[in-house]
């Protein structure tokens, strides 16, 4: 994520950063199958939950919270969440959207009630297997109590009706996140709890899934989403979009751009790795020469866009060769109009751009679909491996393209106060998690570590953060174990002082 800048404002607080129930996709409800034949769904059984006649654990209500510091009451306990499908109905002209949420998700103990996190919005009728379940709300917490209680370790399908206009929110730095309209114009933006503001769910990054979304929107308005678009019709005077994301994906990433954009697909030739990549969807594998590029441009700002939109494929290719394979079966970019957002974010797929921006922006917001998309923190303290890594990527571009050196990007960086008001992996509290510590001291964090083990145990360690975490989530402690993994070195004491730090190290690196 990147702040977005306005020409005429000076650099502030760095910021990188109808009601039919949707039938869940073939494919997933075959895969479901077994468990559903085995679990029974929800459940008020007597039979035991283990083996060996071991006695039925008493059901007890998921957690309202997964305690994240800095946002304690984020997500929910108690069940993983495997996909959602959203069925999206929105009128430009009066900002209303009419939804349906199904949510497929796995009970991780015997549950009697579970919560969703639900911000605004009137919420319907609800349903748990089919059965109505009970509804309490208490602020952006939504209690739902199903008929019988839900046996640990089976699947569940809940679907909830819910409309209104959606709200947009103001998160702890002042940065303005969730659904954002302007004019007929709208783009739901998550980071870092904005995605409750437009469908209910598990909203914490460390319960990824996999998404369908059916968008309806009047004709000459698309609508853009993440992964694939495997449908498109107009009927009516509406048109009606399905966009599939088959690869995990947290919340925050999920994004809806609503406007008359101009789209484009091709796909991107000279790829540096075809390994066999048999968890992408045959879709997106029709064309054996590249991935396919999907990109989104607001009329206004086309023209100016174009040259950057070129520079796409060049891109992907230095970043598979910098950091592997890349993980996600398209890539691509929206870019909407000046004040769309107040930030770019690195959406899943295609990152969202708030108007024309530079390469180097660009490159950041691509880095990620590696660090922070597909390997996303465990909780939000773990951001600055999203964003010190993006920013690095910036410096690592800069290098091979440029010429320019990336120590002399750390220079800069050094130089910067505002990079040592906290360390990059304690930011003091949630309106810091975007602060210019985590963006370039955790840049700086990782040069150091390229000075220590040398370029290329560095890049080796890089590519392997990737591929060992592909699609899941870790934290600062996986990396720092990683790390010392794959060296002879001992790297106690540059965690300590660069990572950890409250002071300013010298810029050597630490020898132990």
């Amino acid at each position: 994520m990147h702040q977005h800048h306005h020409p005429h404002q000076q650099r502030g607080p760095y910021r990188q950063r109808g009601l039919r129930q949707h039938r869940t996709p073939y494919r997933i409800a075959a895969a479901l199958l077994p468990a559903l034949l085995i679990f029974g769904g929800c459940s008020g059984r007597d039979e035991p939950d283990e083996p060996g006649g071991t006695p039925v654990a008493p059901a007890t209500p998921g957690a309202a919270g997964l305690d994240d510091p800095y946002f304690p009451h984020l997500g929910n306990g108690g069940y993983d969440v495997t996909h959602y499908g959203l069925t999206l109905d929105y009128d430009p002209a009066t900002g209303r959207l009419d939804a349906t949420a199904a949510i497929t998700a796995r009970a991780t103990h015997r549950l009697s009630a579970f919560n969703l996190d639900l911000a605004g919005l009137t919420v319907g009728r609800v349903t748990v297997d089919g059965a109505r379940a009970g509804v309490r709300r208490a602020d952006t917490e939504l209690t739902l109590r199903p008929r019988a209680d839900i046996g640990r370790g089976a699947t569940f399908r809940t679907v909830v009706r819910y409309s209104g206009v959606p709200r947009t929110l103001t998160g702890a730095d002042g940065m303005r996140e969730g659904w954002l309209r302007s004019g007929k114009r709208a783009v739901a933006l998550g980071q870092p709890t904005g995605s409750m503001a437009w469908f209910p769910g598990n909203h914490h990054p460390s319960d990824k899934a996999a998404y369908d979304l059916r968008i309806t929107v009047p004709k000459g308005q698309q609508a853009i989403s993440n992964g694939e678009l495997t449908s498109e019709r107009t009927t009516g005077g509406r048109t009606v979009f399905d966009w599939h994301c088959a690869e995990p994906m947290a919340s925050y990433l999920a994004t809806v751009a609503v406007g008359p954009y101009r789209t484009d697909r091709t796909n991107r030739t000279n790829r540096t790795d075809q390994p066999n990549r048999t968890d992408r969807p045959k879709s997106s594998r029709d064309a054996a020469d590249g991935i396919p590029v999907h990109t989104a441009v607001d009329p206004a700002v086309a023209a100016e866009s174009a040259d950057l939109l070129a520079r796409i494929p060049e891109i992907m290719k230095w970043g598979e060769k910098t950091f592997g394979p890349y993980p996600f079966s398209s890539t691509g970019v929206i870019i909407g109009r000046p004040g769309d957002a107040d930030f770019n974010l690195e959406t899943q797929n295609r990152p969202f751009l708030p108007g024309p921006s530079g390469i180097g922006i660009l490159v950041h917001e691509l880095a990620h679909q590696w660090f922070g998309d597909s390997v996303t923190p465990k909780s939000w303290r773990d951001i600055w491996l999203n964003e010190g890594f993006a920013e690095y990527a910036e410096w690592l571009w800069a290098e091979a393209e440029d010429g320019v050196p990336a120590q002399r990007a750390f220079e800069r960086a050094y130089a910067d106060a505002e990079n040592w008001a906290f360390p990059p992996a304690e930011p003091p509290t949630a309106a810091h998690i975007s602060a210019r510590p985590v963006y370039g001291r955790g840049a700086m964090v990782l040069h150091q570590l390229r000075l220590a083990v040398g370029d290329k145990a560095f890049f080796a360690l890089v590519r392997g953060w990737a591929r060992e975490h592909r699609h899941g989530n870790a934290s600062t402690a996986d990396f720092t174990a990683f790390a010392q993994r794959r060296t002879d070195r001992d790297l106690t004491a540059l965690w300590a002082a660069w990572l950890y730090g409250s002071g300013k190290p010298p810029p050597d690196p630490p020898h132990s």
